[in-house]
């Protein structure tokens, strides 16, 4: 079960690549970028709410939702207020005033700070701790580059308040309850109270420890957080769901995400990554920064509609259904999630293509922006169609027995979360992509 907390407060940190065996993916993940703030207030802790209705289906672009039982229905429209996307890179990476994305929740609202040398403004990470404690939760990847640098700047002209925190081991493989207790233990050792400040210092794993940490712990403080991973910057640290692991299931988000928010709901922005890949793939600080800005804003445009994840939500899970059955089944750190993802969009595309609901187009496209990223265009051989079937059969999006998937539909930017598909496109995508 995934909690969601309110009024988050990030903080994207200075570039520095830490070292690392696996391929580009993992050296993304532990590269992290002067760039955001997050923060965020869990007093209201709820559990996540799924689409009702298995037989109905949503449809989804950037500018309309449209809502239909049985794919009929009525069409409401929704305008986006999100920046144009520009060729050029809009988003200055020296220190200044940050770029603010607003989630608006609200009540719950919270800012994301987006920026270089954020670190270096301590008011803006001061102005949102609440009480005279503050606990961090890092690893002991990040630990020795940043957690003094963070200490300090919430400590500089501010001594009254005392800093506390807690180092992690880093895998994926530990976010587990296990793992989880050691906060409460140091939180409990440390005397917090209801008026402290949980800090979460790393990627999208510390993000979904500390907040489940923070929402849990008398019932509910204060969340800031500060993602060192682009995974994290892009997504997992937005929007208010946190977890931890099951050894029969899985929740947490990948770096692919950046190209998923051109597929599902912003073209031009797929665009912009077709023609900026190399710029991305070299780490321009300023390419980086503007695919950032773009993904908060998709993210936090999803998140103001739809927050308790009743349908428009949904659609931020693209890939991930046949991607969680990968993790699954290959087992936790064979891939990263983000591997296990892009290959898991490759196959909701080709679905989607075997249904007709879109051209041979998209899917090359798809095909080619994911081999500039240098990410997985297919599953691992070991898995099988059983090794599918047996996971996909207790995903969260499954209703009364009905499996429902986030598949494109129409041009490009378009998608639909639905129920309502021929079981013989999932059944030839499977065996095209996985043995027998």
């Amino acid at each position: 079960m995934a909690f969601s907390t309110a009024n988050t407060f990030s903080l994207f940190l200075s570039a520095k690549q830490t070292t690392s065996s696996s391929a580009l993916q993992k050296s993304y993940n532990n590269c992290s970028y002067d760039y955001c703030l997050r923060i965020r207030n869990p007093k209201f802790v709820s559990t996540q709410c799924l689409f009702s209705s298995p037989r109905s289906s949503i449809d989804f672009n950037r500018n309309w939702v449209s809502l239909s039982p049985d794919s009929r229905g009525v069409r409401s429209r929704i305008c986006a207020s999100s920046a144009q996307v520009m060729d050029h890179f809009a988003t200055k990476t020296d220190s200044g005033p940050p770029t603010i994305v607003e989630v608006d929740l609200g009540i719950r609202s919270y800012p994301i700070y987006i920026g270089s040398g954020l670190l270096d403004q301590p008011e803006l990470l001061q102005r949102h701790v609440h009480g005279k404690k503050v606990l961090v939760v890092t690893n002991t990847t990040v630990a020795p580059l940043y957690l003094d640098k963070v200490i300090d700047a919430l400590t500089t002209g501010n001594p009254n308040v005392s800093v506390d925190s807690v180092i992690l081991p880093d895998s994926e493989r530990y976010k587990d309850m296990d793992t989880l207790m050691k906060v409460f233990d140091k939180a409990i050792e440390s005397r917090l109270d209801r008026r402290c400040t949980f800090v979460a210092l790393g990627g999208g794993v510390i993000g979904d420890m500390c907040g489940f940490a923070a929402a849990s712990f008398l019932r509910g403080v204060n969340f800031i957080q500060i993602p060192t991973t682009v995974m994290a910057q892009v997504d997992s640290s937005v929007g208010g769901k946190t977890g931890i692991n099951h050894h029969l299931g899985k929740n947490l988000i990948g770096l692919a995400e950046v190209i998923k928010y051109g597929l599902i709901r912003d073209a031009e922005f797929f665009e912009w990554q077709e023609k900026n890949m190399q710029a991305l793939m070299a780490r321009d600080p300023n390419a980086l920064a503007y695919a950032i800005k773009r993904s908060c804003e998709n993210k936090a445009e999803v998140v103001s509609i739809d927050e308790k994840e009743s349908g428009l939500r949904a659609t931020l899970n693209l890939g991930h259904t046949f991607g969680h059955a990968i993790e699954t089944g290959f087992g936790y750190g064979q891939w990263l999630h983000g591997e296990a993802v892009a290959a898991g969009m490759v196959m909701a595309v080709d679905m989607s293509y075997r249904l007709g609901w879109i051209d041979d187009t998209i899917v090359k496209r798809v095909y080619n922006i994911l081999k500039q990223a240098k990410l997985p265009t297919a599953p691992p051989e070991i898995m099988t169609v059983d090794m599918f079937k047996s996971v996909m059969a207790v995903d969260k999006k499954v209703a009364d027995g009905l499996l429902r998937l986030i598949l494109l539909k129409g041009p490009l930017g378009n998608c639909v979360f639905t129920g309502d598909y021929d079981r013989k496109a999932l059944d030839e995508t499977l065996h095209a992509f996985s043995k027998s």
